[in-house]
C-alpha cells in the first residue's frame, strides 16, 4: 500500500479550527513524498504448492546450473542462508529466526551453481503466516549475530539496503556475511539477498560466495524478478 505524494495549498481562510491548527494558518502548504507501507500481516493464501512455483533451472542466468534442491537438502541449505539453522542458539537471544517448516508445501529451494568460481545462486520460497515487515525489524536490531551450533561459533553481520522494485506485496534486501573457524581456519561467505512477498509465499533470492568476488547484481536481479513474477502470476 502506497501513500500518495500530495502538495496542496489551502487559500481562503475559511477552515475549521482544527485544521487551522494543524496547517499553521491559511496559506500554508503541505508537501511529501510516496512512502510505503509495509503489510502488517499475511491476508492472502497462493494455493499453488511451493515446487510449482520455482523458477525452472533454465530460468537462472549462465554460467549457474540449476538444480531443485530434494527436502533434507533444503534444510541444510536453508540454513546456510540465513547463518543459523536448526538447533543454533544465539546472542542477542531475540535474533534467532522462527523454526522453520520443511516439507514439499512448505520450503522449496533450487540452486544454481558456476562451476568456475563456485558462487551460487540460490532460489529459496516458503510458506510463512509472518509478515516481511517482522523479518526487516528483527534484521534492523540484529546486525551483528554471535551463533553457536554443533559446537561451531560463527558471527553474522547484516546490513539492510534499499529494497528492490519488485511486484510484490513487500521487498527488502540486505548484505549479509558469515565468519566461522572451522578446523583452525577462518573461513567467510558473503551473500546479497533480494526478499519478496506475495501473500503468504516468501520469495528470496541469494548470490553466495567464498571468494569475496563482486557480487552478480545484474543476475541477482534477473532472477528475483523472475522468481516474483512466477508466484505472483500462480
Amino acid at each position: 500500500m502506497t501513500v500518495a505524494n500530495s502538495t496542496r495549498t489551502w487559500l481562503g481562510c475559511v477552515l475549521p479550527v482544527a485544521w487551522a491548527a494543524l496547517l499553521a494558518g491559511c496559506g500554508s502548504t503541505m508537501s511529501g513524498h510516496p512512502v510505503a507501507l509495509s503489510p502488517t500481516a499475511v491476508t492472502r493464501h497462493v494455493s499453488a504448492e511451493l515446487p510449482m512455483l520455482l523458477p525452472d533451472p533454465v530460468q537462472f542466468p549462465a554460467p549457474y546450473a540449476a538444480v531443485v534442491l530434494p527436502p533434507e537438502a533444503a534444510a541444510q541449505a536453508a540454513g546456510d542462508l540465513d547463518g543459523t539453522g536448526r538447533g543454533a542458539s544465539a546472542q542477542p537471544s531475540g535474533c534467532v529466526a522462527p523454526e522453520q517448516k520443511f516439507g514439499p508445501d512448505q520450503t522449496a529451494i533450487a540452486v544454481g551453481t558456476d562451476n568456475d568460481t563456485r558462487a551460487t545462486m540460490t532460489v529459496e520460497l516458503t510458506r510463512t503466516d509472518e509478515p516481511l515487515a517482522s523479518l526487516r525489524a528483527r534484521l534492523t536490531r540484529c546486525g551483528s549475530v554471535r551463533v553457536s551450533r554443533a559446537g561451531a561459533v560463527s558471527t553474522v553481520t547484516t546490513e539492510l539496503d534499499p529494497p528492490p522494485p519488485v511486484d510484490a506485496d513487500d521487498a527488502l534486501a540486505l548484505r549479509r556475511t558469515v565468519a566461522s573457524e572451522v578446523g583452525g581456519a577462518r573461513l567467510t561467505q558473503s551473500m546479497r539477498t533480494l526478499i519478496g512477498q506475495v501473500g503468504d509465499v516468501r520469495i528470496s533470492v541469494t548470490y553466495m560466495s567464498f571468494a569475496g568476488e563482486k557480487p552478480d547484481t545484474s543476475a541477482l536481479d534477473e532472477l528475483f524478478t523472475a522468481a516474483v513474477r512466477k508466484v505472483r502470476t500462480r
